[in-house]
């Protein structure tokens, strides 16, 4: 049974998009006593639509028309989506019941970083802190006297860009997060392996070794093999700032611990109701819930990005790189909080068993509690075990 704080976190109302009825959407459920499965929204019902020709979400992303192909699909009715949501609650789960996966499986999980200025700022201040945040409010003050915060009509790679470059270099004041956030190429990292990231409802992870971190509320593009991009959802790219900031050749122990990846909670496919421009023009909220009354709130608008989705879709997949199962794509975040959590000077940084919801009205809600990587569920449904159920199941 759920007590109604735990309905209020995973709540059909705010979970789904506010136009699902128009809405193409594709995710993934664990079946109990069957494995995963994929699904779609058609009213309240959640229909299983796995079949030999839709094995995977890999298979709608790399249809030729996928939002087509879901329409047509058949299937068999699961369950209602405010019981699905309701039970993929991981601290109130009913093991008997069906709850939501991350949406994508056979995907690379990628993310991009620093696309935004005011996260190219509180980058260059990580790195400038060395991971101690009592330096950063001091920082933060040097860097902004230097710099200023208004790089919002610098096009990334310029010559203005290049000229600024020039100067910062003079002045001894060059970073890392400067050359990515203002450079010509933009930073493509691993943010995790294929199957491991997390759905909705579902614990995410920090590394026992982090006091300095802070969620990531980013839209995810969903890239098929040939480079389109067909839908999109939403991200938590948790982030361990003290780890990052004392060297960037940390980034995979900042970035890829067991469930430091949400994602969710289904993607919203590419159609004429839905399509980049809607991304574009997306904003993505974010709220913190702790203990004592904490609340932390914040905002991003995709208007504000540095680099548009499809020229950071580039910098990942081309004649450089190839993915031929696709991939899920982190945009980047303009938020990176700063005000202070425990003590002035601080900074924020996450207390176990904080609620992290990220929202955009026409993705949905993607809700997840904190806990550490080394306590929470371990990842142990790897590649060759789906592969089995898969056969098992004569999907293959």
């Amino acid at each position: 049974m759920q007590n109604a704080s735990q309905q209020s976190l995973l709540h059909v109302t705010t979970s789904i998009p506010v136009d699902s009825a128009s809405a193409t959407l594709v995710g993934r459920v664990w079946r109990p006593g069957i494995g995963p499965a994929v699904v779609t929204l058609r009213g309240d019902q959640v229909i299983d639509i796995t079949s030999r020709t839709i094995a995977t979400t890999r298979d709608v992303t790399e249809h030729p028309t996928p939002a087509a192909l879901m329409r047509e699909a058949k299937g068999e009715a699961i369950a209602t989506i405010e019981a699905l949501l309701l039970n993929s609650d991981e601290t109130a789960r009913d093991p008997a019941q069906p709850w939501l996966l991350s949406p994508v499986d056979l995907q690379a999980i990628k993310a991009a970083g620093v696309t935004f200025v005011v996260s190219l700022i509180e980058r260059v201040i990580e790195e400038q802190a060395r991971g101690n945040p009592a330096r950063a409010s001091e920082i933060r003050a040097e860097i902004g006297r230097l710099i200023g915060d208004d790089l919002s009509k610098l096009v990334p790679g310029s010559d203005e860009a290049m000229r600024l470059k020039a100067h910062l270099i003079e002045r001894g004041a060059w970073s890392q997060y400067l050359e990515v956030g203002i450079g010509p190429d933009a930073e493509i990292f691993t943010k995790a392996q294929v199957l491991s990231s997390v759905g909705t409802g579902a614990m995410i992870g920090l590394h026992p070794v982090s006091t300095w971190n802070n969620p990531e509320p980013e839209i995810v593009i969903l890239i098929n093999s040939e480079g389109s991009i067909v839908g999109a959802t939403l991200g938590n790219d948790v982030n361990l700032r003290d780890v990052e900031g004392r060297s960037a050749l940390l980034l995979g122990k900042a970035k890829d611990n067991n469930a430091s990846a949400a994602i969710g909670p289904f993607i919203r496919l590419f159609d004429d109701a839905f399509g980049l421009d809607d991304v574009k023009s997306a904003d993505v909220s974010l709220e913190v819930l702790g203990t004592n009354n904490f609340r932390l709130a914040g905002r991003s608008r995709m208007s504000e990005i540095a680099r548009p989705p499809e020229a950071i879709a580039a910098a990942a997949i081309g004649q450089h790189h190839q993915y031929p199962d696709g991939l899920a794509l982190y945009l980047g975040t303009m938020f990176a909080p700063a005000e202070d959590r425990h003590a002035p000077g601080k900074g924020f940084t996450h207390e176990l068993g904080d609620i992290v919801s990220i929202s955009s009205p026409r993705l949905g809600t993607l809700v997840n509690r904190v806990g550490l990587s080394t306590e929470v569920a371990p990842w142990s449904f790897g590649l060759a075990d789906f592969m089995r159920n898969l056969a098992g199941r004569g999907l293959l």
